[in-house]
């Protein structure tokens, strides 16, 4: 079979200038670094810490805005929110009204939250995303473009394996959060694999601390997501892995009935700038290497804000992580919380 799979999402033709309200290492490390890259214009970077927006609007060539009302008067712009989860509704409640708008994953701290910001949202007339970027990395692309071509058949097995060292201490918002490894992370994950395989019908969890981090809350997981007897999906999650880079990993594997895709994510092991990503599939009885345009970190930030603008601008058709997608996700993760606090089947005495 001959490969040319899709790897990249278009950008829009006539980019609107983008704000940025958050001045975190997520907006340093990929979000102003893309947005250069791609040449989107950016009218103005505001954070709390003033201080911090200045050093980063200077270090990007960019404005710095003093207020948040000052933001919100930019005309004709798209919104960019880098800000923790629990400081997003407050933040879209004083956006214009009919105003576009790309909000950092988790959308909200759980799914409540996510419900009253998808409220907002219609209330205020936001076109508003929320940024699954992973859905945009080049291998994620190319593989739901295997399997809208049916190149593996229908699927019937999906795996993720993430067994990392994760810096925690890089994001300290993060600390005392009463759920994070699931809603700060590996939500990318079952967000991937909505989008690649469907909603599932139920979910199966256990969430688990690390004596190591005692001001953290859960860091490790193990997932499994239910499709009846069609599809064994399986995700093992541990960020607190401290034995080494010898047995890391940061995979998903995806199965079907006529063949099979590996696909590796680098920045997991040594973040943010750990080794290219790579792509293997199995078809036509052999396995083989898919060249690929790209990483998750950056290249996968460039889809989000490029698929809002051309919704906005009327050249795209879907908005691929709207919050009315986006919600179904939260919701996924809320169930993973409940199906924890259950706890096990009790194995009966003999």
């Amino acid at each position: 079979m001959t490969l040319d799979l899709t790897q990249a999402w278009p950008r829009p033709s006539a980019p609107r200038p983008i704000v940025v309200i958050g001045a975190g290492g997520i907006v340093r490390t990929a979000h102003l670094p893309t947005y250069k890259k791609l040449g989107f214009p950016v009218a103005g970077l505001y954070d709390v810490d003033a201080e911090r927006a200045a050093a980063l609007a200077k270090e990007f060539g960019v404005p710095a805005l003093d207020t948040l009302d000052a933001a919100a008067a930019l005309p004709h712009v798209v919104y960019d929110l880098a800000v923790p989860g629990d400081q997003i509704l407050g933040i879209l409640a004083r956006l214009p009204r009919g105003a576009a708008v790309l909000v950092q994953k988790p959308m909200g701290p759980d799914v409540a939250a996510a419900v009253a910001i998808r409220a907002c949202c219609r209330e205020r007339r936001l076109t508003a995303a929320v940024n699954f970027q992973l859905r945009f990395c080049p291998n994620v692309l190319a593989l739901r473009d295997l399997l809208s071509r049916g190149a593996l058949g229908d699927v019937v097995d999906v795996e993720v394996r993430i067994v990392i060292d994760q810096p925690w201490h890089l994001w300290p918002f993060l600390r005392g959060a009463p759920r994070l490894e699931v809603p700060y992370h590996s939500i990318h994950y079952l967000d991937a694999i909505r989008w690649l395989v469907g909603d599932p019908d139920g979910v199966y969890c256990r969430v688990a601390r690390h004596p190591s981090f005692p001001d953290l809350a859960d860091t490790r997981s193990s997932i499994v997501l239910g499709y009846g007897d069609r599809i064994r999906c399986s995700l093992t999650l541990n960020h607190t892995h401290r034995a080494g880079p010898k047995h890391r990993a940061s995979q998903i594997v995806v199965e079907g009935t006529r063949g099979a895709a590996r696909l590796t994510w680098g920045v997991n092991l040594a973040y943010p700038s750990g080794p290219p990503d790579t792509m293997e599939a199995a078809l036509d009885g052999g396995w083989r290497e898919i060249p690929l345009r790209g990483s998750w970190f950056i290249d996968a930030f460039e889809g989000p804000m490029s698929n809002l603008q051309r919704f906005v601008a009327g050249e795209d058709a879907a908005l691929v992580t709207g919050v009315d997608d986006a919600i179904r996700t939260m919701a996924l993760v809320e169930a993973c919380y409940t199906s924890s606090a259950r706890g096990a089947t009790p194995i009966p005495p003999e």
